[in-house]
């Protein structure tokens, strides 16, 4: 089995899950999108409002701001990366999803990790840092330096929603992805080409 295939198979199991209270509050699920062969797997917390209406994550404001972003470092989301989040299903009012609901949810996203085998992880804001590398972090510390986890190189940065409430952290995380398309060019494709960094 191929890794979309993998995936595939994996969805099914996950559109029907009901191991949390979130699944009873959205319209859709929203599983994830992307190339699993791209080489770089992005993160964030969990569908807003515009996600659970579409079925895809990063569609609303915030991910008009994320498309801009990868445009500017080269990347698309057909070719070059693959977007999940922390929960697969819209908490209500876009409220931090409760541990409860991560502990529940947290284990189909490792195992898309698993399928896609990304070199680069980055993970967009407090609640996928916390989420996956350590429940006391915090992002504004930790944003703009590598760790390495389960192999993988890890970038935490703010989140596209952050940046819309706070244009100051523009900045910052523009220095975090430049940082991205360096490593890129180091772990995936030395020849990779973006015209601003």
């Amino acid at each position: 089995m191929n890794k979309v295939e993998a995936l595939e198979e994996l969805q099914k199991t996950v559109l029907s899950c009901d191991l949390c209270r979130l699944r009873q509050g959205c319209h859709k699920v929203v599983f994830g999108e992307g190339n699993p062969k791209g080489g770089i797997m992005l993160i964030g917390e969990g569908p807003g409002q515009e996600e659970d209406k579409q079925g895809r994550p990063f569609v609303g404001r915030a991910g008009q701001l994320l498309d801009k972003i990868l445009e500017a470092c080269g990347f698309q989301r057909s070719e070059h990366v693959y977007i999940a989040n922390i929960v697969k299903c819209r908490p209500p009012q876009n409220r931090v999803p409760t541990p409860e609901e991560r502990i529940s949810c947290i284990p189909y996203l490792y195992k898309q990790m698993e399928i896609i085998e990304p070199k680069i992880l980055i993970l967009m804001g407090a609640t996928a840092l916390q989420g996956l590398i350590d429940p006391k972090a915090r992002i504004s510390k930790a944003r703009g330096q590598w760790l390495k986890w389960e192999g993988k190189w890890v970038m935490p940065t703010y989140h596209p929603a952050a940046l819309l409430r706070n244009p100051n952290l523009k900045r910052p995380t523009w220095e975090d992805y430049k940082k991205v398309v360096a490593k890129y060019r180091e772990e995936i494709n030395p020849q990779h080409y973006s015209a601003h960094c």
